[in-house]
């Protein structure tokens, strides 16, 4: 069997397909997992605050085992932001309430996890994106890996290594948000139709260093607010974690209205608010990333299997919106996919039908408790927050019922409106480099690599759409939602101006993908190994 995506999803289906054999009997299957980066957990990112739950039932034993959960959570804080004031909430809502949970680095947990994964006899193999599904008729039959050694012209180098071919009986996708494989397998099956489109967020985060004793380790600050007018969703966020170290994030809903908006701005103001500036005060920036979420809730989640094939954790849609956690979700789906796959095999019947297992486990498990009574939070914020808040307080009551359920929603690139002509005003903030920063300096901090010598791997489909109409109706809003400054106008050799790429600067948060308004950017993996490394995330 297969799995592609060495995220929390995949490496728990990998590892309980691997020892399930041990309470059922049997002979262990042969499992393998492709991981994009150049080494396990390097593109891993997250606030992140760990439900263990999930962990406990992979691996009774994580404890014992030395699994890097940090700190537990000492303490819960939110506040609604002014521009200069902070207004701590009377109480925490149920949602927000972390007891029993961790402040963690992702990076460091999955790399944990693919320990635990090889040591349990899974081949792991770093490095190795997946380029494209391998079909016999409408039966996924594995995946083809990317070339290597291919120059930007496409032309093939002097080290140039074909694509592998790997089949499997069962894949799975764990490809994380927006996955080029899922996106892929959705559109060919139509898998999304009578669902709500998927609807995003843009997590920005840094991570600091900060004198000793600024915030006690464990504590968990949430914001909303400041800098984000009533009408946009998202919100802040700090997680202490042990030695001074303190994870500093913005959340940014990916259905926003203004054309001229930059989430990265968004998040260098926030800094700048007397809450966080203060607690950043005498500290150093250390590393920094980006990436989507998937925000759409249970009635934005397709249909998760077909023949051959299963999707897991962030690819499906699994997280929790309100409780701002997805990773023990992303596990437990991945667990179901490995019990629903290893009976299909077992069985020799991987057929949809067979497969259909993983949607009963996830129905009768704890993702559908915990996911279906808060199926419309994110949809209610559409209204603004008062509105937002308003039904998610409601929601606790009624289980998430409403006079409309679903709530309607549309995908967020829809939203944008049209400006008059030319760029839209966009407000700056000061760069100082030492509590603020410029787009640059921040990816410098990502650890971010690729090869620059290789095809681009955000592909546009047309490009004179980006110098006329999208200049025209909407002022390129590529160049203010990429946090990694990818995209740039440039002056042209005939007069006006043209797109320039700057593929090395991706962090792969596939914000392009998701938020341009004409819908024709796609974004696929470059040559295997590259990208962000995102040490302590």
């Amino acid at each position: 069997m297969l799995v592609v995506g060495g995220g929390p999803a995949g490496l728990a289906a990998a590892y309980r397909l691997a020892t399930r054999h041990r309470t059922v009997g049997g002979e262990p299957p042969v499992v393998a997992v492709l991981e994009k980066s150049r080494e396990p957990g390097a593109h891993m990112l997250s606030g992140a605050v760990l439900d263990p739950s999930a962990l406990a039932d992979l691996m009774p034993d994580w404890q014992s085992r030395g699994a890097p959960v940090a700190v537990p959570v000492t303490e819960d804080r939110i506040y609604f932001l002014t521009e200069r004031r902070r207004i701590p909430f009377p109480i925490t809502p149920p949602p927000l309430r972390n007891h029993g949970n961790y402040v963690i680095s992702l990076n460091r947990l999955v790399r944990w996890l693919a320990e635990q994964v090889e040591a349990a006899g899974v081949d792991l193999f770093a490095g190795f994106a997946g380029a494209e599904l391998l079909y016999e008729g409408d039966r996924v039959v594995g995946v083809r890996t990317g070339d290597r050694g291919v120059d930007r012209e496409g032309n093939r180098k002097a080290a140039f290594e074909p694509g592998v071919d790997i089949r499997a009986r069962v894949t799975v996708l764990a490809d994380g948000v927006r996955g080029n494989l899922t996106k892929t397998l959705v559109e060919r099956f139509g898998l999304d139709d009578g669902r709500l489109p998927q609807v995003y967020a843009v997590g920005i985060k840094e991570l600091w260093e900060v004198p000793s004793g600024r915030l006690p380790a464990g504590a968990v600050i949430h914001t909303m607010g400041y800098p984000l007018p009533h009408e946009q969703f998202g919100g802040g966020f700090l997680y202490a974690l042990p030695d001074g170290a303190l994870s500093v994030g913005f959340v940014a809903g990916l259905d926003y209205r203004d054309p001229g908006f930059d989430p990265h701005t968004a998040f260098q103001r926030f800094k700048r608010h007397p809450l966080v500036a203060d607690l950043l005060a005498g500290g150093e920036m250390v590393r920094y990333g980006a990436k989507a979420l998937p925000e759409g809730g249970w009635h934005a989640v397709p249909r998760c299997h077909v023949d051959g094939a299963l999707i897991v954790g962030d690819a499906a849609g699994f997280l929790n919106s309100m409780r701002l956690k997805g990773i023990h979700l992303a596990m437990q789906s991945g667990m179901a996919a490995a019990d629903a796959a290893l009976e299909a095999v077992r069985a020799n019947d991987a057929s949809a039908e067979r497969l259909a297992q993983y949607a009963a486990l996830v129905e009768s498990g704890p993702i559908r408790r915990e996911l279906h009574p808060v199926r419309n939070v994110h949809q209610a914020f559409a209204g603004g927050l008062l509105p937002g808040l308003l039904y998610s307080g409601l929601s606790l009551v009624t289980g998430g019922w409403w006079i409309r359920d679903p709530m309607p929603a549309h995908a967020g690139h829809t939203r944008l409106r049209r400006v008059a002509g030319g760029e839209p005003a966009a407000a700056a903030v000061p760069v100082d480099r030492r509590l603020t920063f410029d787009k640059l300096t921040n990816v410098h901090y990502s650890g971010t690599r690729h090869d620059e010598d290789q095809p681009s791997h955000l592909l546009v489909q047309d490009t004179d759409i980006c110098r006329t109409r999208c200049r025209e109706e909407y002022g390129n809003p590529c160049t203010r939602f990429c946090p990694a400054a990818v995209y740039e106008m440039v002056d042209a050799e005939a007069g006006g101006q043209r797109l320039q790429i700057n593929a090395s600067n991706c962090v792969h948060c596939k914000t392009c993908d998701i938020m341009d308004p004409y819908q024709i950017i796609d974004w696929v993996p470059p040559e295997g190994g590259g990208g962000p490394r995102y040490e302590g995330m």
